[in-house]
């Protein structure tokens, strides 16, 4: 993908802002672990000896509120570690540049004790020119990929993943297997970028749901629902991959172990409670989603349609409701903390 597709902007009805509940209970549900991270795993003797400003970077940061709960929840933990010698915290909120910035300085937290600084461009490559940071966060936003896999396979058929936009459920093991090598690449990219960025002893935070992976095939059933209808080319949904992979402990182990300039200090697959999949409120799930999809499926199919396909997949709530409720998983995050060797 040559351009970025961000959340959606502002305070509108489809907004992030408004429709990031999913985010928020991944973030409340990482805060003893990452708590314990800090108080157990961080030698704040080391990152400290000659200055006393703690930089911290919020990767993938959006619009808020999460961002800033997830913030506070590190900030909250590092004064718990330093007790009495508190430094100054400086955070760095990071995003692509066509990231809602303005919506989200304006909802900087009146109360909050540290600097905040905003750092635009995407994650997979370096954004400070030196090593500078202390702590790294990065959550429900590790498993985009840079681009699609379908780019990586251009000389294949039309019908390459046929009537799918995942590689959930696909039969193709190409459509897989280019998933894979795409997360491994952006991978690569991404720790490559952090061990020049994080200094020595520093921290970096990875938190990655599970959730939604098997929910993006209701909105393929609506594209294909307009294909049968006469109202878009069934080449457009064969040609159409999100994008996202959900990657398991052994994954991340992988491409770690190959950077080797991070030790894992914990990695792990929780089970946490989640409000909106034990209720099986999909209806929310489903509008969560778009909020985080909508500027790449309008890239793709342009608005009418995507919007159309939105419409009609909430539409479908109940249905994916009594789905949800006979099939549906339980909700499962993968957490891993790292430090710079």
């Amino acid at each position: 993908m040559t351009t970025s597709f961000p959340m959606n902007a502002g305070d509108d009805p489809y907004s992030y802002s408004k429709n990031s509940q999913l985010q928020k209970e991944v973030l409340d549900n990482a805060k003893e672990m990452v708590r314990d991270a800090i108080i157990r795993k961080l030698d704040i003797k080391i990152l400290l000896s000659s200055s006393n400003t703690f930089r911290i970077t919020e990767l993938g940061c959006s619009i808020g509120p999460n961002t800033f709960s997830a913030m506070q929840h590190v900030v909250e933990a590092l004064k718990e570690k330093y007790k009495n010698n508190i430094p100054e915290f400086q955070i760095f909120f990071n995003d692509h540049v066509t990231n809602d910035f303005n919506t989200l300085f304006r909802s900087l937290p009146i109360d909050r004790s540290y600097y905040a600084f905003g750092v635009s461009g995407s994650f997979h490559g370096r954004l400070f020119p030196s090593r500078s940071i202390h702590f790294a966060h990065c959550s429900t936003s590790i498993h985009w990929l840079s681009k699609t896999p379908k780019e990586l396979l251009d000389e294949k058929s039309p019908s390459w993943n046929k009537g799918l936009i995942h590689y959930i459920g696909a039969s193709n093991i190409e459509v897989m297997n280019a998933y894979v090598a795409q997360f491994e690449k952006d991978m690569e990219m991404f720790f490559n970028a952090r061990a020049e960025e994080i200094v020595p002893g520093g921290m970096m935070l990875l938190i990655s749901p599970q959730l939604s992976e098997c929910l993006l095939k209701f909105f393929g059933s609506s594209l294909m629902a307009l294909v049968n209808e006469g109202k878009l080319d069934e080449s457009l949904v064969n040609s159409f991959n999100v994008p996202v992979y959900f990657p398991s402990i052994e994954d991340m182990t992988k491409v770690v172990e190959k950077n080797d300039c991070f030790s894992i200090e914990r990695i792990e697959l929780t089970h946490p409670t989640s409000k909106l999949v034990d209720e099986a409120d999909a209806k929310t799930l489903m509008i969560n989603l778009r909020a985080v999809l909508e500027g790449l499926f309008i890239n793709h199919f342009g608005s009418k349609l995507a919007k159309e396909a939105f419409t009609r997949t909430i539409l479908k709530s109940d249905e994916i409701s009594a789905w949800m409720k006979i099939k549906y998983k339980k909700a499962c995050q993968l957490f891993i903390a790292l430090k710079r060797k």
